[in-house]
C-alpha cells in the first residue's frame, strides 16, 4: 500500500484545520509535534495526557468538542486523533477511532503485524502529511530524529523502517536519514543532541534501546505539567531557535483530572473479546504496546467529566 496525502487529509479534513485546540502528550513528541501544528496551523494547545493524567486548560473546556489529541489514541467519538499505536487486535477498528488518523490503522495492522507497525513519529508523519521541508542544520535533523527513538529504530529495524518510507512516498527520507546507522551519528548524538537536552533537562529516564555503535541509551524527555512549566518553556525556545518555529503559548492549567493506567495480557483481552473488555472497564485509551500486552486507561464510569473537566 502507498498512502495518499490527499485522500487522507480527504477523510480528516481538520488535519489542515486553522487555530484548534489540541490536548498532547506530555512528552518530546507531543511537544515538538505541538510546535510544528502551532507554527503552520497555528493550533492552540491547551492540555497534555500521559495516560494516567489529564490536564487541562480553561479553553479546552469552552473547546471540548474541538480539540484534537495529538500523539494519542482516544476512544470518544468526539475525540479527533492523531496518534501512531497499533489498536486492531484482530481487524476489528472501535467506533472511536473512526476520527482518528493513524498510519498504523491507514495499513490495516493489527497486533499480529505488530513488527511492521509504524515505527516513526507522530511529528514524522505530520512532516510528511504535509510536505514540511527537511531542514538542512544537523542540530534540526536531530532533534526530528529524536522524536520518538526514530534513529534508533532505524538503526534496529531498517527493514521494516524502509518499508514504511515507500508506503509514506514522496519525500526526501534520503536526507532525513542519511548517515544514521554508523558510529559518527551516535557521537553526533551524544555530543550535540544530547548536550543540548541536557542543558534545560536532566534527562533522568531512559527507553528500552540502546544504539549500535556507542551503546548510548535513549534519554526520555517526559514532562508533568504540576511543576513543569519553566521546562516547557524552555522545550519550545529551543525548537524554535533550531528549527525557525513559533512557540505555542503555554497553557494555565486549571484541573488535572487523574485515571487509572493498566496492563493486561492481550490474550486475555481476546478471550473476552475486545468490544465487550472495551466495555467493561469504561476504557478512555488504549494502545497494544506489545505483542503480549495491552495497555489501557480508565476514568471511572462516566467518560464525561474528562470532558467537561470534572474530578
Amino acid at each position: 500500500m502507498i498512502f495518499d496525502t490527499v485522500k487522507i487529509i480527504k477523510s480528516y479534513p481538520w488535519l489542515i484545520e486553522k487555530e484548534l485546540p489540541m490536548i498532547i502528550s506530555s512528552n518530546y513528541d507531543g511537544l515538538i509535534s505541538a510546535s510544528l501544528l502551532h507554527h503552520y496551523f497555528n493550533w492552540n494547545l491547551v492540555g497534555y495526557y500521559n495516560h494516567e493524567s489529564l490536564w487541562i486548560s480553561d479553553e479546552a473546556i469552552k473547546r471540548k468538542k474541538e480539540v484534537i489529541w495529538v500523539d494519542l489514541n482516544i476512544l470518544p467519538k468526539q475525540g479527533k486523533a492523531i496518534g501512531g499505536q497499533i489498536v486492531s487486535v484482530d481487524g476489528y477498528i472501535p467506533n472511536g477511532f473512526e476520527t482518528s488518523c493513524n498510519p498504523n490503522i491507514l495499513n490495516g495492522l493489527t497486533s499480529e503485524n505488530f513488527t511492521s507497525k509504524f515505527p516513526f513519529s507522530t511529528l514524522i508523519f505530520l512532516m510528511w502529511l504535509h510536505n514540511i521541508k527537511i531542514p538542512k542544520s544537523n542540530i534540526a535533523k536531530l532533534l526530528i530524529l529524536n522524536s520518538d527513538a526514530s534513529w534508533l529504530k532505524w538503526q534496529h529495524y531498517s527493514n521494516n523502517c524502509k518499508k514504511w518510507t515507500n508506503i509514506l512516498s514522496n519525500y526526501d527520507w534520503k536526507s532525513l536519514f542519511k548517515d544514521v546507522d554508523n558510529k559518527n551519528f551516535d557521537k553526533q548524538v551524544d555530543q550535540i543532541l544530547y548536550a543540548e537536552l541536557l542543558s534545560i533537562s536532566k534527562l533522568k529516564k531512559y527507553g528500552k534501546l540502546t544504539s549500535k555503535y556507542l551503546n548510548l541509551k535513549n534519554r526520555e524527555f517526559l514532562i508533568n505539567p504540576d511543576w513543569d512549566e519553566d521546562l516547557i518553556h524552555h522545550f519550545f525556545n529551543l525548537i524554535s531557535t533550531h528549527m525557525n518555529w513559533s512557540n505555542p503559548q503555554v497553557p494555565q492549567i486549571i484541573n488535572r483530572i487523574d485515571g487509572q493506567k493498566n496492563t493486561i495480557s492481550l490474550k486475555e483481552v481476546k478471550k473476552i473479546g475486545l468490544n465487550r473488555f472495551l466495555d467493561q472497564k469504561n476504557i478512555f485509551s488504549y494502545a497494544i504496546t506489545s505483542p503480549q500486552k495491552f495497555s489501557y486507561t480508565s476514568f471511572g464510569k462516566s467518560k464525561k467529566r474528562i470532558i467537561d473537566g470534572k474530578n
